[in-house]
């Protein structure tokens, strides 16, 4: 069975369509209206073996805060939806991504309960036209939308652009894993029976 979702969610600020499948070959189509927004989820698709389709239109005339954090929200939501029970998945998920001056770590636990914790600071900010403040804003949607504990820590890093692709491709990675199965589980990971 292909865990997959769709989500569409339209306010007054953002209008997002979104598919996700947990089990893909990381193919992408991807339109928020922000190039650097797109080119690091592409990095998250394709480093996580993700398959997305993302459509998103948002008020970009006032800037990228709504466009990044809803998208966001909603693709927490694809997650949590994708995962149904939960039965069989690893649950845990971590990786440590180097790129080049820069090595980022990324944990993840999708215990139901949401928490997001990131000691990263951007040397600047801006990427080009893209606030770097919006990235904590994605990842603490994501967080809270998919009831997920997400920890980020900066290992070393100088250069803005490196320091958010290794944190976008370090999130794919532990996610991939984390929502991998383990042939040993027959239920779920936690004496709880429930996440």
């Amino acid at each position: 069975m292909i865990r997959e979702a769709k989500v569409e969610r339209k306010t007054k600020e953002t209008d997002i369509c979104l598919k996700l499948s947990l089990d893909g070959n990381g193919k992408a189509s991807i339109s928020t209206g922000i190039g650097f927004f797109d080119h690091m989820l592409e990095g998250f698709s394709k480093h996580g073996f993700f398959d997305m389709e993302l459509k998103v239109t948002g008020d970009l005339h006032v800037d990228g805060h709504h466009t990044v954090e809803d998208t966001g929200i909603v693709l927490g939501q694809c997650i949590q939806e994708a995962l149904g029970d939960k039965k069989g998945i690893r649950r845990y998920g971590n990786f440590l991504l180097p790129m080049d001056e820069t090595l980022v770590l990324c944990a993840i636990d999708l215990c139901g309960r949401p928490y997001f914790q990131s000691d990263i600071q951007f040397p600047t900010e801006k990427i080009g036209d893209f606030d770097t403040e919006l990235i904590r804003e994605f990842f603490y949607a994501i967080s809270y939308s998919a009831k997920m504990n997400l920890h980020f820590k900066l290992l070393s890093g100088g250069n803005s652009h490196h320091i958010a692709e290794a944190m976008f491709k370090a999130f794919s990675k532990a996610l991939d894993q984390a929502v991998g199965y383990d042939e040993r589980l027959e239920g779920i990971l936690s004496t709880k029976g429930s996440l």
